[in-house]
């Protein structure tokens, strides 16, 4: 009984489950009496998740963690999305919001580093669809978090949401890259230095020598740096220093526009 393909999904209850701690918890409209509650269906989806990620994520495999009938699942949450929908609010909560201080580019790496540090433990985040999301009271505490880093600097509404956007975007970028990193060595069994100690010697053969000059000399470079493919976390670093680079050029133009 997952959601049907194209099938709303049940916004209303679901958003009484989000705030049910406000709200009070749901009672179930079908089945029988509840032993478990909410909180635990989500904590345990969430252990699913991390375990396996969302392509085979279902309902029927929470049902089994929790010792329920997959039907049974289906008196505490309407379906696979709003339940996905509820575990990613919780995670969303787990740690407590630090306190944003000092310049703007500090505020702006804390916030990304917070998002950097939450796609490595629960990796699956990046599998989920953010494009009309469910809005729970840790993803909305978040929003404002976020949006407090960057008021009263000059920035009009629309471009506050857009540099969150723009900072947000580019942690699930750089955490992608680097979980798909770690991925292909625990898959193939191999480290990036071994991988190219097998291919080198045919790439060695069939690159004409004098044509990939740029290439061979920064490649090389790169290797010895980074004794491995590519090194995630400074290729994060280092795009989140341009990123906040620009948002400062930002910022001090928004700056002068009202000094004049």
């Amino acid at each position: 009984m997952e959601n049907e393909p194209g099938a709303a999904p049940d916004y209303d209850r679901t958003l009484m489950l989000l705030w049910r701690r406000t709200l009070g918890e749901p009672q179930g409209t079908r089945g029988p009496r509840q032993r478990l509650t909410v909180d635990e269906v989500v904590r345990a989806g969430i252990a699913v998740a991390d375990a396996e990620g969302l392509t085979t994520f279902s309902m029927r495999k929470v049902a089994e963690k929790l010792g329920l009938g997959v039907m049974s699942i289906y008196t505490y949450v309407p379906g696979r999305e709003e339940l996905i929908g509820l575990m990613v609010d919780e995670v969303q909560g787990e740690r407590e919001l630090p306190e944003l201080t000092g310049p703007l580019r500090d505020r702006l790496a804390r916030i990304a580093r917070e998002l950097w540090d939450e796609f490595h433990r629960h990796p699956w985040l990046l599998q989920v669809t953010h494009h009309r999301p469910f809005i729970g009271p840790n993803g909305a505490d978040r929003y404002e978090w976020q949006l407090r880093a960057i008021e009263g600097i000059g920035f009009g509404d629309i471009e506050m949401d857009q540099i969150v956007t723009l900072v947000s975007g580019f942690a699930a970028s750089a955490a992608r890259a680097s979980i798909e990193a770690r991925r292909a060595q625990e898959i193939s069994g191999i480290t990036d230095v071994q991988w190219w100690e097998i291919n080198a010697p045919i790439l060695e053969r069939i690159m004409e020598p004098g044509r990939y000059v740029v290439s061979d000399r920064v490649g090389t470079a790169a290797g010895e740096a980074y004794n491995a493919v590519s090194d995630p976390d400074l290729a994060f670093r280092f795009g989140l220093d341009r990123i906040l680079d620009g948002i400062e050029l930002l910022a001090a133009a928004r700056s002068s526009d009202a000094a004049t």
